[in-house]
């Protein structure tokens, strides 16, 4: 008997409606926030526009030791009474960096947001920054990265980074740095880093209902001490797309299975194209019903899981696609693979796959932007990267009316099969000649 099962087609999606913004500039800095009626719960987020792209080279993993370290006590209380200050509001500090910026936030009930927004400040402004502290934390973040590093992946990772943007760029290292550069991070590189980025005022992102919330108060609040003016944006970077495809490999005597990473450079996040990008990156290799995921693991068998997508910065970009396969099938893996690139570069996708990417996409807005952090999250997003207030109101529009033509113009002009980097971090000495046999391109030493 054989059974038969149809592939459910995709759903409307459902109506969303982004939250009036709201800016103003107070005490010093800026506030954006969202109104969100009857809700008791509100999130407040101060957000600096520094992050791993602002660490100097060489110092890569800097800005994440810092933020460890503040939770380590301010110039007022010592870890533990900050602890229980913090605990006794029924809150926690949540902090978190990308290449852009550094951000710091609670969420908490609205009638105690002020008094936590004062915590937060003291936090970020006053760090107590002892230098026992600081090294032990320091210590704490590059054992984890060094287990981390023990595990197939961030190798890899790497590799394609430094070769798509250069390690002697900060861009081209990881952002959050590596056993060795963090490892060798002193406590003035802390401090320094510190003073020189983390007293600036930023921007206070609120999220709640705002009959209920004094912004003044609460600009006032992280705002206080601050000074120096905003810090420079610098525009996007221009990354060059090599001359033909190259391999990479790194060596893992031994291991069964190869980890495959393949990149390229794209448009930074700002780019007019960003949505028909979306919806290319998500046709070829950004969900499961995916043209990479079904070739490779419905119909060869290669691998558990596949997927290749968009992702960028304010200053640049990359397409990148990811995936393990078993060791005997890494050279057939990456030629399928670089051919279904190929092809949806050259083709463009269908009416089909599009209506299940853009349903898909859209459908995850209503979903995905309901809790008050989440709404904080998304006017992060417009403060980083120079968005009009208006573009998550627009944003399920733009995604449900990107026709064909759009995102088959995307896919042309922003995937570059001809210019691909192929690391594969496997057993050099089983698959260096299957991959040499495949011609995709030069193997470099």
């Amino acid at each position: 008997m054989t059974l038969i099962a149809d592939r459910p087609g995709p759903g409307a999606a459902r109506p969303y409606r982004f939250p009036p913004v709201v800016r103003r500039a107070a005490a010093g800095g800026q506030v954006v926030a969202a109104h969100l009626p009857g809700q008791n719960l509100a999130v407040a987020l101060l957000l600096l526009d520094v992050g791993a792209g602002q660490e100097p080279v060489g110092k890569e993993g800097l800005s994440g030791v810092l933020a460890k370290a503040l939770e380590e006590g301010t110039a007022q209380r010592d870890a533990a009474a900050y602890a229980l200050a913090v605990e006794g509001l029924g809150t926690a500090l949540s902090t978190g960096l990308d290449w852009d910026s550094f951000q710091a936030s609670v969420v908490i009930p609205v009638d105690r947001l002020n008094a936590a927004v004062e915590l937060l400040a003291e936090a970020v402004r006053t760090p107590r920054l002892d230098p026992a502290d600081v090294r032990r934390v320091r210590d704490d973040e590059a054992t984890a990265l060094r287990m981390d590093w023990a595990n197939p992946g961030p190798r890899a990772d790497a590799a394609l980074r430094a070769d798509l943007f250069g390690a002697q760029n900060r861009w081209g290292r990881p952002m959050h740095g590596d056993p060795e550069s963090v490892a060798g991070l002193d406590v003035e590189d802390v401090t320094v880093f510190h003073s020189e980025w983390f007293l600036r005022p930023g921007t206070l992102i609120v999220a709640g209902d705002l009959d209920r919330i004094d912004l003044d108060q609460l600009a006032a609040a992280a705002f206080a001490g601050t000074g120096g003016g905003p810090a420079e944006r610098r525009g996007p970077i221009e990354v060059p797309l090599h001359n033909g495809r190259r391999i990479i490999l790194v060596d893992r005597p031994g291991s069964v299975q190869s980890t495959l990473r393949l990149g390229h450079p794209s448009p930074h996040r700002g780019h007019p194209d960003h949505v028909p990008m979306t919806l290319a990156g998500t046709v070829l290799g950004g969900a499961f019903t995916s043209r990479l995921n079904h070739l490779l693991r419905e119909v060869h068998g290669y691998t558990y899981g596949i997927r290749g997508d968009f992702a960028a910065s304010r200053r640049f970009g990359r397409f990148a696609v990811s995936s393990g396969v078993q060791t005997a099938v890494t050279a057939p893996a990456l030629v399928e693979a670089v051919g279904e690139i190929t092809r949806t570069q050259a083709t463009g996708v269908t009416e089909d796959e599009l209506e299940v990417a853009r349903s898909w996409r859209a459908g995850q807005l209503s979903v995905e932007l309901q809790s008050p952090r989440a709404i904080a999250s998304a006017l992060t997003t417009l403060v980083v990267h120079d968005l009009p207030d208006d573009y998550h109101a627009r944003l399920r529009e733009s995604l449900l009316s990107a026709d064909v033509a759009q995102v088959s113009a995307a896919a042309a002009t922003h995937l570059h099969p001809e210019a691909l980097t192929l690391v594969i971090e496997g057993d050099a000495a089983v698959i260096r000649d299957d991959l040499e046999a495949t011609a995709l391109g030069d193997l470099l030493p």
